[in-house]
């Protein structure tokens, strides 16, 4: 018998590709803006407009990474003794 190859998920959708391609074929063209207006220049800058894109229509598209908070760098409160 042959075994079968563990299934993998996929992290992105078809769809979210597709507008990542969308995103991307509009970069090359020149026609793609960033938030402020400026025209993008940066190809990590064109996919992430890609991703942002297709999470607002719905697309499967992992959570943004947001920057992991130090353990170390906590507030600490100063207590007095009596």
């Amino acid at each position: 018998m042959a075994e079968k190859k563990p299934s993998v998920k996929r992290k992105y959708s078809k769809k979210a590709s597709e507008t990542v391609e969308s995103a991307m074929h509009r970069k090359k063209s020149g026609t793609l803006r960033s938030g402020s207006g400026k025209k993008v220049t940066s190809r990590k800058q064109a996919i992430a407009i890609g991703l942002s894109e297709a999470r607002e229509k719905g697309a499967k598209v992992p959570k943004k990474k947001t920057a992991a908070k130090k353990s170390g760098a906590k507030k600490k409160t100063s207590s007095k003794k009596s």
